[in-house]
């Protein structure tokens, strides 16, 4: 047997290598892959975390909802735990036609929703890569929560004129992921933007959330100005 020498080494393993998938382990790269500066909410664990964070708050919302929804199924004189007044009750919200747009309530699709991202965030901490298909259908989803969220926002404030805290919750939530998740695909190229615009979109990121935070506490504010300052009329 003729002894193996060091420099056949490296390729015998490399060959062995390529016999079988390997798990290899994602840095906090700076960089995208074209070289451009990234910035921390877009590199993997700290939007990981983010992603993590927010899902799971939804999560948990979304269960509690599914719970006092069952109670009111069982009992429709349930009272449910946010149900405070005429204006703040989850409870009234939930007997409206806008409960259920697809045949079956809401919160079951924050159910499975939340924890689809909960399962994302967790393999982009546990270093996972996923290709650019992977992350344009994560965008999509991500949009289509926000949007089908700013339509129930508009619902509860503008058509049926009462509050669900819990539903709030999940409103509070989608914004965050939604502009981050937004602003990371932007910086990696699955949004084609021009590098400036990516730069400026991930300085001004939590300015953009803090935005969208104060333009909905404004809406709700204003749209039951008469609960704040009782008319003296």
């Amino acid at each position: 047997m003729t002894p193996q020498t060091s420099a056949s080494r490296p390729a015998a393993t490399s060959a062995a290598s390529g016999s079988r998938v390997t798990a290899t382990p994602m840095a906090d790269a700076g960089a995208d892959a074209a070289g451009h500066s990234v910035h921390t909410m877009g590199r993997a664990r700290p939007f990981g975390w983010l992603l993590l964070v927010t899902s799971v708050v939804g999560w948990l919302a979304s269960g509690q909802l599914v719970l006092e929804k069952l109670e009111k199924l069982v009992n429709p004189a349930h009272t449910t735990i946010c149900d405070v007044n005429p204006w703040i009750s989850c409870g009234e919200v939930m007997s409206t036609w806008q409960s259920s747009v697809f045949g079956f309530p809401n919160m079951f699709i924050g159910i499975v929703a939340f924890a689809v991202t909960t399962t994302v965030a967790m393999a982009l901490l546990a270093g996972a890569q996923f290709s650019r298909w992977f992350w344009t259908g994560l965008q999509v989803g991500v949009t289509a929560g926000f949007v089908f969220v700013v339509w129930l926002w508009s619902q509860a404030l503008y058509a049926i004129g009462i509050l669900c805290p819990l539903c709030m919750v999940v409103w509070a939530m989608m914004i965050p992921m939604f502009v981050w998740t937004t602003i990371r695909n932007v910086q990696h190229g699955v949004i084609p933007a021009p590098a400036a615009l990516a730069r400026g979109l991930a300085d001004w990121g939590w300015v953009i959330v803090a935005i969208l935070y104060v333009g909905v506490v404004a809406s709700i504010f204003f749209r039951f100005l008469h609960m704040f300052i009782p008319s003296t009329m």
